[in-house]
């Protein structure tokens, strides 16, 4: 079967948060995007530019785990990049408000 063609990103958002009902793994995407956000603070502050390259071990590393050994499916990344990514910032930021379950 083929994958759906989402036209919104509003249209993706219901579809990435059932591929993260699991809280581990939603919890591993907390953590690898904080982690982002920390490195990237780090990398401007220090000006140590090579810290860009760990960024996306930070991000999909985290996510990848949650995905394999939690909740047991694809990472949506593989086919919806760029919502994929965007999902993941905006899910991050609905679990800082409290209205994704952390």
């Amino acid at each position: 079967m083929a994958d759906k063609e989402y036209k919104s990103f509003s249209e993706f958002y219901p579809f990435y948060l059932r591929e993260h009902q699991n809280k581990t793994c939603r919890r591993l995407h907390f953590v690898g995007s904080s982690l982002i956000l920390l490195t990237l603070i780090f990398i401007f502050v220090t000006q140590q530019w090579w810290y860009f390259l760990l960024l996306p071990i930070l991000g999909y590393g985290f996510a990848w785990v949650g995905h394999f050994f939690f909740e047991h499916n694809r990472p949506a990344t593989f086919t919806y990049p760029f919502y994929s990514f965007l999902g993941d910032w905006v899910m991050f930021k609905d679990m800082l408000v409290g209205k994704v379950e952390f």
